[in-house]
Formats: structure tokens, sequence, C-alpha cells
């Protein structure tokens, strides 16, 4: 089960550097403007500094999933399952601040939240059967 939550806490982190890729790099592009909804390149340059920063807590998130990932792989289990926990846990609650938020965006949050969400409900019953 544990081999499971990482690989669908891979997923979520794959996902998330994606998103930074799109909110920090590609932002005023055809692909981010038709993601996010943004309908003119005014305003995709007005919102830049924004989504630049955004990204960012993308990247973080899934930096630290990753890092938690091999941080099991190596034998620390402790340390990866916490990592894991706070970095797709906050994905999860990022997911639904914008699904409570946003309700237009469910379909968005629900793909943002999915995988996290799968690997934190696995590893904590990992955790708690004595499975790590």
């Amino acid at each position: 089960m544990v081999v499971v939550a990482l690989v669908f806490a891979g997923l979520a982190a794959l996902l998330h550097l994606y998103i930074f890729w799109l909110e920090s790099i590609a932002w005023t592009g055809p692909r981010a403007r038709r993601t996010f909804g943004i309908r003119s390149q005014e305003e995709a340059e007005t919102t830049r500094s924004l989504a630049f920063n955004q990204g960012f807590y993308n990247l973080f998130l899934a930096v630290a999933t990753i890092i938690g990932i091999v941080c099991v792989a190596a034998g620390s289990p402790t340390v990866g399952a916490t990592l894991v926990f706070a970095g797709a846990g906050s994905m999860v609650a990022a997911g639904l601040v914008l699904l409570l938020s946003s309700p237009s965006k469910a379909r968005a949050a629900l793909t943002q939240l999915a995988f996290p969400l799968v690997s934190v409900v696995l590893l904590a019953i990992a955790v708690l059967s004595g499975g790590m």
C-alpha cells in the first residue's frame, strides 16, 4: 500500500510541476492562457507576477513531496511520510480552497486534489496499520 501511495504522490508532484511550468514560465503563452481561461494577452501580462509567484508554491509542494518519496525509498520512512503528508496534504488543501471559493472551477480543483488525496489516504492507512 505504501508503494501505491507513493506512486500517487509522485503523480501529484508531476502534475504540480506542470502547473508550476504553466504559471511561472509559460503564463503568457497560448496553452497557459487556454488552461486558465485568460482571455487576452493584456490580461496575461497584468496577472503575470501573481501567477509567477503562485507557480512557485506549486513547485515547492512538488519538491517536498518528491523529497519525501526519496526519503521513504532510502529507508527513512518517518521523515519521508512526514514530507509526503506535508506536500500532498497541502495540495489537497489548496484544491479544496479552490473548489470552495470558485465552484465554477470544480474540474480544475478536483484535478489538482485527486492524486494527492489518494496518496494521503493510502499513506495514512499504511502508517496507522503499521505498514511502514
